[in-house]
Order: C-alpha cells, then sequence, then structure tokens
C-alpha cells in the first residue's frame, strides 16, 4: 500500500512562496488538502491552483519583524489556526566577500537567517496554544554543508538556519516539532540564467549522481512528508534533497589519470 499523505484543515504559511521552490512547497500543500497562504513581498505572477484550490497571499517584508508577526497573527486570526510554517523566504547574489562592504552581507544574513528566526518566534506564539502544537520547517541549503565562494554568507547563514531548528527542535518539544529541508540545485524559471543557459543547466545536471536537478515539486513533496503525521517522531532533523549530492571532484581527476586498462 502506498503511503498517503492528508493535510486536509491544516493551515500552512509559506514565506515566499510565490515562484520558485517556494511555489512548489505551496502547490505541494495545495495538492495535500491543506489551506496554504504564501507570505512574501511581492503577489503571485498567477494565481497558485492546484485541483480547484488556490493559495492566499499576504504581503509582507520578511526582514520587517514587526511586519511579519502582525501578518502571522492576522493569518492565524483568519483560519482560526497555523499547522505549519514554512521558512522558505532566501536567497542572495553572487558575490565575493572582498567585492562588497559588511553591510550587504549583513543583508544577506538578516534575510536568510534572522527573518526566519522572527517567523518561527511569531508562529510559535500561535502554536503553543494550540492542543495539536504546530511544526516549524526550514528550507535550507546544500551551501550550508559545504565551502560557499561568491556566496559565503548566504552559506553561513543556511547553516546558522539548520542549527537554529536544531536549538528550537529541543526547546519547544514535544507540542511543535522543527525540521530542516536541505535541497541541492533546483531547477526553477530562473535555472538557465544562473547557469548560462540550457546547455549549461544540462551539464550541472550531468554532476548530480541522479542525473537531473531538482524540481520544485520534489523539495514540496518532502516538506508535505514532514509536515504530515508520518513523520510524527521526526524533530530537529535534517532531510537532504540533492540527488545524492555531487561526485567528489578527486574521483574524477583520479579517473582522467589513470592508463586505460588493456587485455593481452
Amino acid at each position: 500500500m502506498g503511503l498517503t499523505v492528508e493535510l486536509a484543515g491544516r493551515v500552512v504559511v509559506v514565506t515566499g512562496g510565490t515562484r520558485g521552490v517556494g511555489a512548489g512547497i505551496a502547490q505541494a500543500f495545495l495538492a495535500a488538502g491543506a489551506e496554504v497562504v504564501t507570505l512574501a513581498r511581492h503577489p503571485p505572477g498567477h494565481p497558485l491552483t492546484v485541483a480547484g484550490r488556490t493559495a492566499r497571499h499576504h504581503q509582507a517584508d520578511l526582514r520587517d519583524t514587526a511586519a511579519v508577526r502582525r501578518r502571522i497573527e492576522e493569518i492565524a486570526t483568519a483560519h482560526g489556526r497555523l499547522d505549519c510554517l514554512v521558512n522558505n523566504a532566501g536567497g542572495t547574489p553572487y558575490r565575493l566577500l572582498a567585492d562588497a562592504g559588511p553591510e550587504r552581507h549583513a543583508r544577506v544574513v538578516e534575510l536568510n537567517l534572522l527573518a526566519p528566526l522572527t517567523a518561527s518566534l511569531a508562529a510559535y506564539e500561535v502554536m503553543r496554544h494550540q492542543a495539536s502544537g504546530g511544526c516549524v520547517l526550514m528550507v535550507g541549503s546544500v551551501s550550508g554543508t559545504r565551502p560557499s565562494p561568491g556566496t559565503a554568507a548566504y552559506g553561513a547563514a543556511k547553516a546558522g538556519l539548520e542549527n537554529l531548528a536544531r536549538s528550537m527542535a529541543v526547546e519547544w518539544a514535544p507540542l511543535i516539532r522543527v525540521n530542516t529541508v536541505v535541497p541541492g540545485m533546483v531547477r526553477t524559471e530562473r535555472a538557465e540564467r544562473h547557469y548560462g543557459d540550457a546547455d549549461g543547466v544540462a551539464a550541472v545536471a550531468r554532476t548530480v549522481p541522479l542525473g537531473r536537478l531538482a524540481e520544485p515539486a520534489d523539495v514540496g513533496d518532502a516538506c508535505v512528508f514532514l509536515a504530515s503525521d508520518h513523520a510524527a517522531y521526526i524533530s530537529g532533523a535534517a532531510l537532504l534533497v540533492h540527488g545524492g549530492g555531487e561526485r567528489p571532484a578527486f574521483l574524477a581527476a583520479a579517473t582522467a589519470n589513470q592508463p586505460a586498462h588493456r587485455e593481452n
């Protein structure tokens, strides 16, 4: 019998849920029957609809602590509850450390680490009064688990986010579960611009053991699982969604320098 995830009646907030990975997460929760609210500075380019069900949108700058707290309270009041917060909003431009002042790098940390902390604290104030508690999901990155040249502040923030989630999981147990989804490279509407063109995307995909980039839906499905009752005993965990990661460069170098094997 297959695993069926049913989240009908549950209320889920997805920050930055209007495009890319965030839209994939929002659509996965819609498909599972949840009531979904996206929270971002800009509305989606088109309504996020699955099987006739559409995500609602609330506008907020995730760096504005007071606005985020107010929006979370409004959403919980309007829906009568809040079951899951997905801290997806984040990102960074490519910027070498020495090419920008500390204030620019601080803005990256603010969006990718402090904003999720703010939203999580606001969600906690709602969830701790619910008999069913709730769950918080962080959307991390493999950039937080390895060197991240050109996006160092982002990688550092994502590493901190995963550690923050583990601490929250201990402090807020047993009522609230907290986990991190750790995506690798994802094929979004910006993938070709990020990797040069379609050939660049294909070349990068070949470096992934599973032979392709993740789709936003892959990340969304992982989030739905962790928010479901099937993951009731999972908290403080980090789920890698990276297709097997990256083949070690030293293996490619060693293979390239090995003489061809010949039969006599």
